[in-house]
């Protein structure tokens, strides 16, 4: 029960960040999208306002990562509701599920760091999977408002789109992923091992050589932060651009045949099935990617050498 607590208030931190990010970003992107008109093909570039709740702008997106944050905690409470020794159904999955992704993580961050860690990556990894996949059922991006075009009908602003391919949505867990990378490292090397970790000299060097590793180091210290502040924008980037483009690659293929009219309505069904057993395995190595990504970053910053160690402790 104690999971099923800490995943809840890591899909709250999510979609507490995804509103914060979205509230202004996303009703300008959606905006831009809804001038399209009919010149749009495919997946809009930005999320559409479908509401307005006491000021805050509710997007298609917001809609969907609901969802799936009430499913997936909806269906952890029924999992763990009545705990069994021998357990089946729905327990047996979450246990499994969940022994599985802490084994895995175990194995690569080792048992100390995943005591402290394990309830963000858990979270995360359920969390990404399950809007990818919910992303891909028949009606998400192709129900919603548009107009007439030809012998059919172009949606323009669909009623839901996949949470994943609204990159506020994957900035906003990029950043708490962020905020939760900074304390971590504070807490298990303090902030003078923080310092030292980045900045510090590797190695057993004297005289004057050490005085230039010094210098040596402190340049690779730099360019090693430039290289952190920009970890949240090719986590969210990288997501965002793999999910985005395979719906649209779902959209295109569903549109490939024109004419005849029989052909095409036969087409659209018909060609985009392989393409869905693509994505549903996009989905999962994208959530294990977020996943791995994040987790190692942490595993980097938390591992010091023995000479660093010693002094910290």
């Amino acid at each position: 029960m104690s999971l099923t607590k800490t995943l809840l208030a890591a899909w709250l931190l999510f979609v507490a960040a995804g509103i914060a990010l979205g509230a202004g970003a996303e009703h300008a992107a959606g905006a831009g999208a809804a001038g399209e008109h009919g010149e749009h093909h495919g997946l809009p570039a930005g999320a559409v306002e479908v509401g307005n709740f006491l000021g805050l702008r509710i997007t298609n997106s917001m809609v969907v990562t609901w969802c799936v944050a009430v499913a997936v905690i909806f269906f952890a409470q029924i999992a763990t509701r009545r705990m069994r020794e021998v357990p089946e159904g729905a327990q047996n999955f979450w246990e499994w599920l969940v022994e599985s992704l802490h084994e895995f993580l175990e194995g690569i961050i080792g048992s100390d760091l995943v005591k402290r860690t394990f309830w963000f990556f858990a979270s995360i990894f359920i969390f990404v999977l399950f809007c990818n996949w919910l992303s891909l059922i028949p009606g998400v991006g192709t129900i919603g408002w548009g107009a007439p075009r030809g012998d059919g009908f172009q949606v323009q602003q669909p009623l839901l789109r996949g949470a994943n391919a609204d990159l506020n949505m994957t900035l906003a867990m990029a950043m708490v992923f962020f905020v939760c990378w900074t304390i971590w490292a504070l807490q298990v090397n303090g902030p003078g091992g923080f310092i030292l970790h980045l900045f510090g000299p590797k190695g057993d060097t004297t005289g004057a050589l050490k005085v230039l590793m010094i210098l040596v180091f402190i340049a690779v210290g730099l360019l090693e932060v430039v290289s952190i502040l920009f970890r949240p924008v090719s986590l969210s980037f990288r997501l965002y651009g793999n999910i985005f483009a395979g719906e649209n690659m779902l959209e295109a293929m569903a549109a490939l045949i024109q004419e005849p009219a029989w052909l095409k309505h036969l087409a659209s069904v018909i060609i985009p099935i392989p393409f869905y057993f693509l994505e549903v395995l996009v989905g999962l190595v994208q959530a294990l990617v977020f996943m791995l990504l994040t987790s190692v970053f942490t595993l980097l910053i938390c591992t010091h050498e023995e000479g660093h160690q010693e002094g910290h402790h």
